[in-house]
């Protein structure tokens, strides 16, 4: 998901998408390590979004003061 999309998002919205992205991403490790994954570049890609999620979060918490 791209920064963009991200800051279209209200707070609550921001806060409910990035902990359903570290919901999913603790799934995927965990099936990681039974080795029963299909994409393992999910893994990847997540971490990444969870980081651009983080990142428009505390630019709000800066612009607000």
């Amino acid at each position: 998901m791209k920064a963009a999309k991200l800051r279209e998002f209200n707070k609550e919205e921001l806060a409910q998408q990035n902990s359903d992205m570290e919901k999913e991403l603790r799934t995927l490790k965990i099936r990681k390590s039974a080795s029963q994954i299909e994409q393992p570049s999910r893994i990847r890609s997540l971490r990444r979004d969870i980081a651009r999620a983080k990142t428009v979060m505390i630019e709000r918490r800066r612009q607000q003061g």
